[in-house]
């Protein structure tokens, strides 16, 4: 009786399985018809990076923007907060071609300022080295570069302050900080350093890094974000008591505006606290941030912002194409971690990238491959200019689209 039950089941179990395995592909094709096929935007960036590197070869410098005259703005040798992107950028073309010619021109320019990881008046050593021989070392292992990351993250370590629980930004004896009355400014830009300490802390095994960074990212989730959880740039303390003196802006339109890129500094940064730490803290302050964007009235329909959410001429202001690059990046990552899918407006901002809107036609922009990014409108510097570091979180966005959905 048993085995005449069981014949009668085997169809319903094959009319099953049939029924879930059709459901899946369906599933599997509609997402597939999601992805954008970014092959081609990859082989025309690397065309024009190309080319850059031809400029470059000439001179033996990085480039960073391009002047008023629309000639090549080179990196300045001494130290430019810049000059780890376009080595990045060559890393990033390496890891996706794997052609050798362009691990070869990465470690060229990279070897340029490779001095430069002995500097401790700087906070900015995380951009400078974690983008260039970070990227080469998770590439490639390179002992070297290992080595040269941890010169970096000791030299990064000692302006951090244990009462105040950040890295100084500026120092203000110089310069035009030592006119605005700052005691240990900390901008939002620093979470973007902190990378460097959280993989120093794990290819060495040494928690010290990593504590660091703990702790900076934490008194800035305490002190940088407002109600609606956009943040102020500059938040200034005292190195003493480590208590807020003031809450400011450097590069945004107002003391109590929302500057474009420094939110998307914050995303980022917060989004690789996560990755490092798995502290839940982190992950949901990168996703309120990534709310107060998406859902921003000052967003234009093609998600590419104005240089300040708060900007007092908009729609007449200029666009931040480097905000939107670093944003895209932020969330190809953020969507691993989340069940909220951002994929749509992850597609939204590559095909608005990638359009002719802000991709520059080869052998144009001093072959920088994106336009329309702002450095800072207050210091009227870099508007309405490429940037290196536009590239550089667009090809690092790619790069992570293409081995994340593909």
């Amino acid at each position: 009786m048993n085995k005449v039950k069981y014949i009668f089941l085997i169809p319903l179990l094959i009319v099953l399985l049939y029924s879930l395995t059709s459901k899946s592909k369906t599933k599997s094709e509609i997402l597939r018809n999601d992805i954008i096929d970014v092959v081609s935007i990859l082989k025309k960036a690397e065309q024009q990076l190309s080319l850059q590197v031809l400029q470059a070869d000439k001179e033996n410098r990085i480039p960073r923007t391009v002047t008023e005259n629309g000639d090549m703005y080179w990196a300045n040798s001494k130290f430019d907060w810049t000059e780890g992107f376009f080595p990045g950028s060559c890393w990033y073309m390496y890891e996706y071609t794997n052609n050798e010619d362009w691990k070869v021109t990465a470690e060229k320019y990279q070897a340029l300022f490779e001095s430069h990881k002995y500097i401790t008046t700087n906070h900015d050593l995380g951009f400078v080295f974690n983008c260039s021989f970070g990227n080469g070392y998770r590439i490639t292992e390179d002992e070297v570069f290992k080595q040269v990351l941890i010169e970096a993250a000791n030299s990064l370590s000692t302006r951090f302050n244990s009462s105040v629980g950040c890295l100084k930004s500026w120092d203000v004896n110089g310069g035009w900080q030592s006119k605005r009355n700052w005691k240990f400014p900390v901008i939002i830009d620093n979470m973007m350093n902190l990378e460097l300490l959280f993989l120093v802390s794990e290819i060495t095994g040494n928690p010290k890094y990593k504590k660091i960074a703990i702790a900076h990212a934490n008194t800035t989730l305490a002190n940088h974000f407002r109600e609606n959880n956009s943040s102020y740039h500059v938040v200034d303390y005292d190195p003493e008591t480590g208590q807020v003196r003031s809450k400011q802006t450097a590069q945004g339109f107002a003391d109590g505006s929302s500057w474009a890129r420094g939110q998307a500094w914050g995303l980022y940064g917060y989004t690789v606290c996560y990755r490092y730490t798995k502290d839940k803290a982190y992950l949901e302050q990168a996703q309120k941030i990534a709310k107060y964007i998406l859902h921003n009235n000052a967003i234009p329909k093609d998600g590419i912002p104005f240089w300040d959410y708060d900007a007092d001429n908009i729609p007449n202001e200029p666009r931040d194409v480097s905000a939107a690059a670093i944003t895209l990046s932020a969330l190809i990552e953020l969507d691993e971690y989340t069940s909220q899918s951002y994929l749509s407006t992850i597609n939204n901002l590559i095909k608005s990238l990638a359009s002719n809107d802000y991709t520059a036609p080869i052998d144009e922009n001093q072959n920088f491959i994106l336009m329309h990014s702002v450095g800072s409108i207050p210091h009227n510097n870099e508007i309405d200019v490429p940037l290196n570091y536009a590239d550089y979180y667009y090809l690092e966005a790619l790069v992570r689209y293409q081995n994340r959905y593909w």
